[in-house]
């Protein structure tokens, strides 16, 4: 009989202050600033269904292979790194379109309960954080430079 583990899952969201398809073209692209991709200190990227990941963080190697791209409306990946005890877990993000806006979805999944499997938590608020503050710093910039042109949008939030 196979000894069952006790996984985790997180769920976070955050919503994005621009279109589903610039979101999860953002995410997928390691010059964008706030996504992981951009902070590896070593990264190979290949972003198509099996299509694999290496991304070397902080000394820590993570691995995965792409299993669904269907933009703009999801990415679904596999993890491994040192914090999932060797074990694959699935990293899913969705992208729904909110007004002018996208609720951004990440989900992980079958991560190990352990500190490490906890760990994820933190470091996805993280990412979620900055790749956020990426796009409202580049609304604010937006607003003001429309505010300067006289073409100021409060359907974007520009007052």
């Amino acid at each position: 009989m196979k000894n069952a583990k006790k996984t985790i899952e997180f769920k976070f969201e955050r919503t994005i202050p621009a279109p589903p398809d610039e979101v999860h073209d953002a995410w997928l692209d390691p010059k964008i600033p706030g996504n992981p991709w951009h902070e590896a200190d070593k990264l190979i990227l290949n972003p198509k269904v099996d299509g694999f990941f290496y991304w070397l963080i902080r000394g820590n190697p993570h691995y995965g292979r792409f299993t669904e791209i269907e933009r703009p409306g999801r990415i679904q990946h596999t993890w491994m790194s040192p914090s999932t005890l060797g074990e694959e877990s699935t990293v899913t993000l969705t992208f729904q379109k909110k007004g002018e806006n996208t609720l951004m979805t990440l989900v992980h999944s079958d991560l190990p309960d352990t500190d490490g499997g906890r760990g994820h938590e933190k470091g996805w608020n993280y990412f979620l954080d900055n790749f956020l503050r990426q796009f409202a710093d580049a609304s604010r910039s937006t607003c003001g430079t429309m505010r300067q042109e006289g073409f100021a949008n409060p359907s974007r939030g520009c007052p």
